[in-house]
């Protein structure tokens, strides 16, 4: 069974981030990532928030080329699917490729978007779908689009979008909104928000990219075709840290509990990025947990006297 100083779990910005300063310690680190690294910025077809790129860049190559900036300084990087984990003296990790052991341990698994779970969704991903309104709104100005969900996060990217596009159809399964009062007064004094009660979507269509949405009302059964050029859906986030809340605290929602230093309340153990309770959910801030939490780590590591000589 391999042993490391330091495992990430997880390719986005904050684990990319986490392993460039872990190697760069001098520390045995691996990164564990199950899908694509760069995490869920290489679906924005364009990233302009990101310091340094004035331009913007798009988020397969703003991901890539951390990977590779990580890389370079020794990371190890695989991809494999952790199953389960098991803290303690060396935690333990499995994975779908077997076990490995870390002294110290840095969860950087993001939250995933709640899908609509509707035909449609998956293909027009990145041409039309979007679940973040900071990242794409500016791609759809003078366009019209749909935002689906009834809740702060729904109500603030209509808000978002509105200063980009001609029209926002807010799309709600219920007749009136969940968000905070003061977010309501706001989108219902938005002229450019028209709102869509009681109404669910049924299917998202276009072959390029998207045309419309099938939709239907819950109350009479109606069904109806709004014609829009995107569609954002925003019914909330899941953290993806199932394979952990048995090992450290987690809030109601499932996200990790951490200090200031991104330490959870294991020994050894650091959760930076979306997983985490209170994440900004912003690349830069994710950059920044994972940073944190590889020095704090290195720093933890010399106190226990485990760390290499750099």
């Amino acid at each position: 069974m391999a042993t490391y100083e330091v495992i990430i779990i997880g390719g986005g910005p904050a684990g990319l981030a986490a392993g460039l300063y872990a190697s760069r310690a001098g520390l045995a680190s691996l990164l564990v990532e199950r899908g694509i690294f760069g995490g869920q910025v290489v679906n924005a077809r364009l990233v302009e928030n990101y310091p340094g790129f004035p331009q913007g860049i798009s988020g397969i190559e703003l991901g890539s080329l951390m990977h590779q900036q990580a890389i370079k300084y020794g990371l190890e990087t695989v991809t494999e699917e952790v199953t389960s984990f098991v803290p303690g003296q060396l935690h333990r990790i499995l994975t779908t490729d077997g076990d490995i052991e870390a002294r110290a341990v840095i969860i950087a698994t993001g939250s995933e978007y709640r899908k609509l779970g509707v035909v449609g969704e998956e293909k027009l991903l990145g041409h039309g779908v979007s679940y973040c309104a900071t990242c794409d709104g500016f791609l759809f100005r003078d366009r019209e689009v749909a935002v689906v969900g009834g809740g702060d996060t729904a109500i603030a990217d209509a808000l978002e979008l509105s200063q980009h596009v001609r029209k926002v159809y807010l799309i709600h399964r219920r007749d009136q909104l969940r968000a905070g009062k003061v977010l309501q007064e706001r989108i219902f004094a938005q002229p450019k928000v028209g709102f869509v009660w009681d109404t669910v979507v049924e299917e998202i269509l276009g072959e390029q990219s998207v045309k419309a949405l099938k939709l239907r009302n819950v109350k009479t059964g109606q069904s109806s075709t709004l014609n829009v050029d995107g569609v954002f859906a925003a019914i909330g986030l899941k953290p993806n840290s199932e394979c952990f809340s048995q090992s450290v605290k987690v809030d109601e929602a499932g996200y990790i509990i951490t200090d200031e230093l991104m330490a959870a309340s294991t020994p050894g153990i650091y959760a930076a990025g979306d997983v985490r309770r209170n994440s900004a959910r912003q690349v830069a801030t994710a950059v920044g947990d994972g940073v944190t939490a590889a020095l704090a780590a290195f720093r933890y590591l010399q106190e226990q006297g485990k760390a290499k000589k750099s």
